[in-house]
């Protein structure tokens, strides 16, 4: 891509309107950056977004650094650019687990209220082996899905090394395997304050006598994975395993609503059920759900794909949700709202009509919320925006 293409792309990004049922500029400060361009950096395609503000206000967007093509396997990095006005700025780009061939993605940080640290969770495999073989049990364990925590005691500047924790937390029988993606949780308030909740996705490996096709979306299930102790030890929490293809639940996303109780919502991957959001909640800090994952209704304009929640402040704060706003394309960024809990939803935002995929929100104070996400004028994976939205428009 040339420079003035690029050039163009980017204005075009930084000037694209919004259309929404508010008032959606965000003052003081920027409205939109661009932290991450594909094709640049040395790297082909950005994807998957994740972002946290830190104890000090510090901005951080993470994303997969792609290097061989936009697929979803082979030489992946984790990288991380950092901003200290809300969004509006960069630092140079970071690579925070590098692939070095291999497929190092899914970020999934969360900040620990009891320390300030940042714990980062990622997900690894092979750059040799794709998902369609992990699904069918084609791997050694070495090359198929391993899950790895770090930290950063430094406001994002520095991150330890990968370590593994997937014998904590991946069953045997289970094959694919993903953290998040986009941002975990910390409880604040009950009696689980202080836990880190991560929400997860796996598949598992057909009944015994079942044909073995690696690819039956009945064998799909979410999970949350939990740590006490500021992300030194985990374990599993919830495990969706019904398998039975009505609900099949995957990428997930979580908030802890004003009660309490934590709000779980999940893409459904072709279920048979009409709709293609999940959801439930959990009374018990993400140990048990209070009933299984059920169709969201009144998120049907939502395509396939992964989606955010962000519970806003206060006692009467909304819970928003993120993702595309057309139920066949990846397209028409939208924030939905709900004033219940998660019962229901009503579309307070469509940030442009642009094709767009993933997503990620970020509380930047009492007064804006961010949210990152894929973009680009001629698919979604052109760039990586930041927007800044005003919390009252919402």
């Amino acid at each position: 891509m040339t420079l003035l293409r690029r050039t163009l792309l980017v204005t075009a990004v930084l000037f694209t309107p919004l259309t929404a049922t508010t008032h959606a500029s965000a003052a003081p400060g920027c409205t939109s950056s661009v932290p991450y361009v594909s094709g640049e950096g040395g790297y082909d395609t950005y994807r998957i977004p994740a972002t946290v503000t830190t104890a000090k206000g510090t901005v951080l967007a993470f994303a997969e650094g792609r290097r061989g093509g936009a697929g979803d396997t082979g030489d992946i990095d984790v990288v991380l650019r950092r901003s200290a006005d809300g969004g509006c700025t960069w630092d140079p780009l970071t690579v925070v687990a590098a692939g070095d061939g291999d497929t190092r993605g899914n970020p999934a940080p969360v900040v620990d209220p009891r320390t300030g640290a940042v714990v980062l969770l990622t997900s690894y495999n092979s750059g040799e082996v794709t998902e369609a073989r992990i699904m069918r049990g084609e791997v050694t364990p070495e090359q198929s899905r391993r899950v790895f925590v770090q930290r950063s005691r430094d406001d994002g500047r520095h991150f330890t090394p990968p370590r593994e924790i997937t014998a904590q937390v991946k069953a045997p029988s289970w094959r694919w395997y993903a953290t998040g993606p986009g941002h975990a949780i910390a409880l604040t308030r009950g009696p689980y304050a202080g836990r880190l909740v991560v929400p997860a996705n796996h598949s598992a490996s057909p009944p015994a006598g079942s044909p073995d096709t690696g690819q039956e979306p009945r064998y799909y299930g979410a999970h949350a994975l939990l740590s006490d102790d500021g992300g030194r030890t985990w374990r599993p929490g919830f495990v969706d395993d019904s398998y039975e293809g009505t609900h099949n639940a995957n990428e997930s996303t979580a908030a802890q609503l004003p009660d309490g109780r934590v709000y779980f919502n999940a893409r459904d991957q072709h279920g048979t059920s009409p709709g293609n959001r999940l959801d439930s909640h959990s009374p018990d800090g993400g140990r048990s759900l209070d009933r299984p994952y059920t169709v969201q209704p009144t998120l049907n304009e939502v395509p396939v794909v992964q989606g955010s929640v962000l519970q806003l402040p206060g006692r009467r704060g909304p819970l928003l949700f993120s993702g595309p706003s057309v139920p066949t394309a990846r397209r028409a960024m939208a924030v939905w709202r709900s004033t219940d809990g998660g019962a229901t939803f009503t579309k307070a935002l469509t940030l442009s009509q642009r094709p767009a995929a993933y997503s990620d929100l970020v509380p930047l104070g009492r007064k804006t919320v961010g949210i990152l996400y894929e973009t680009g004028a001629q698919g979604p994976y052109g760039t990586i925006e930041f927007r800044r939205l005003p919390a009252d428009g919402l």
